[in-house]
């Protein structure tokens, strides 16, 4: 794994779960990689480190002591639909399909994610009120965000 200045790494509190989630994660992102697996002496892992796209995390099996909220996010910017399409169904398979709105989701170990086109940001801070009111309302309705719906919304279409 890449050494970086990074002075702030995530640590993500599991259950028994900390290794399959970091090697889940690396399968779907590029430029990811599995890091070091610290192992408890009857082989299963204490610590996992992993890296998303330079971003460096930390997995920790804790135990049940806690669980994730949708107070913390990660958010995954994409450049096109088929990005968002394609983080969008890996993240969500065997996840919580409630906990899906506005480009949330939560996968299977908890985790909240955002995947959010580009796009978005450009639109929601438009000038124009009513068109940035426009994509909003659109955004509103849609679990996995659609670009070209947002920019329908966004252009009065």
């Amino acid at each position: 794994m890449p050494t970086t200045s990074q002075k702030v790494t995530p640590m993500l509190w599991f259950d028994g779960q900390a290794e399959d989630a970091a090697r889940l994660y690396v399968s779907i992102f590029e430029d990811a990689e599995l890091g070091a697996i610290s192992r408890q002496s009857d082989g299963v892992p204490l610590v996992v480190e992993f890296s998303l796209a330079g971003q460096r995390f930390t997995a920790l099996n804790g135990g049940p002591t806690y669980t994730f909220t949708p107070a913390i996010s990660f958010v995954v910017d994409c450049d096109t639909q088929e990005e968002v399409d394609r983080y969008w169904d890996k993240l969500s398979e065997g996840g919580d399909p409630e906990a899906q709105q506005c480009g949330w989701l939560t996968d299977r170990f908890g985790v909240s994610w955002q995947i959010v086109p580009r796009q978005l940001s450009e639109y929601m801070s438009d000038p124009d009120a009513e068109k940035a009111g426009r994509t909003m309302q659109a955004m509103l309705q849609m679990k996995k965000l659609d670009i070209e719906g947002l920019r329908r919304a966004h252009d009065g279409q």
